[in-house]
């Protein structure tokens, strides 16, 4: 059913879901949403699947015309969504009507905004998952980001007799400064103790040169013991790698397979999830965790994750 016609496009918004696994040793990036959570708990407010596909947006929301009665849902950066010009609460289940115009305020911290709809989005499936891949140009709606006069299509489904809301203390405050925890990378030992030490006692800056892709960070310089590069080896979302230049680099969502710089270390999957909320001039500091520590952090993440769907409370 068409559910959206998109009068304008906002900066970057394209349909993801939570990505395609299973394809990196052909070369084929994951994607998926950039804050996996926000989709999920978006998800779950219209009692999709975590999984399913919705509308990932970027630092400048779109305007969508609304083509037929349909419930949504609207998580992520903190930002004033507006029907027909009144703001509307995040967070929650929301009723649409027909010729309802959806609209997005500035984002006042975060960088990414999820819309979901009952059923989910209709996206063609390319090796199993709706993502988009803009620079494979496959997945999604022709392979792009949104642009205007598209139609945004969902898949049919009941409507639901009651409307839910996150509990407050689930849902995520996002500022401008992200404090993450990773363990040491798999090439941790070409780098100084003085470099290790300097990544995880420095705050650094996020970028103009930050997207699906990655971050290039600005900060203090990591040190390495010799060389700077590596026989490209598999580099997962999460990875930070340091080139020559003593500057890191956050690996993201969409990232090639492999990579030949050193990775000093490897973020933990729920702050790769927190991360993808940043944005140019946000300010990132890196915490030492042993691997058990990041697998009991992965535990209580997966519980919370699984668990959402429980945990939601009836909107008044």
């Amino acid at each position: 059913m068409k559910v959206f016609n998109v009068t304008k496009p906002g900066f970057f918004t394209t349909v993801q879901d939570l990505g395609r696994y299973g394809y990196l040793k052909y070369g084929v990036p994951i994607s998926g949403a950039m804050d996996a959570f926000s989709l999920a708990a978006a998800n779950v407010l219209v009692r999709n699947k975590p999984g399913d596909a919705g509308l990932e947006i970027t630092l400048i929301g779109p305007e969508l015309l609304v083509l037929t009665k349909v419930q949504v849902a609207i998580t992520g950066a903190a930002v004033s969504p507006k029907i027909d010009g009144q703001d509307v609460p995040m967070w929650q289940t929301l009723n649409l009507e027909e010729r309802d115009v959806v609209s997005f305020s500035r984002m006042e911290s975060g960088c990414r905004v999820y819309i979901t709809v009952r059923g989910g989005i209709e996206a063609p499936l390319v090796l199993g998952s709706r993502s988009t891949y803009v620079r494979g140009e496959f997945g999604g709606i022709n392979g792009r980001q949104l642009r205007t006069g598209d139609i945004v299509e969902g898949f049919e489904a009941e409507p639901l007799d009651a409307l839910y809301k996150m509990p407050e203390e689930l849902v995520p405050k996002f500022t401008h400064r992200f404090q993450v925890q990773a363990v040491l990378g798999p090439q941790a030992d070409m780098f100084t103790e003085e470099g290790i030490d300097t990544f995880f006692s420095s705050e650094y800056r996020v970028t103009p040169e930050a997207d699906r892709m990655g971050y290039r960070l600005e900060g203090p310089l990591i040190e390495h013991k010799g060389k700077a590069d590596i026989v490209s080896d598999a580099l997962l979302h999460g990875s930070v790698q340091v080139p020559k230049n003593g500057k890191p680099i956050v690996i993201m969502r969409d990232a090639q397979t492999t990579g030949g710089y050193p990775k000093i270390a490897v973020i933990v999957t729920p702050d790769v999830s927190l991360l993808g909320q940043a944005k140019p001039n946000d300010v990132i500091e890196f915490s030492e965790v042993t691997v058990s520590q990041a697998q009991e952090r992965l535990r209580e993440y997966s519980r919370l994750f699984n668990g959402l769907n429980r945990m939601l409370v009836k909107a008044v």
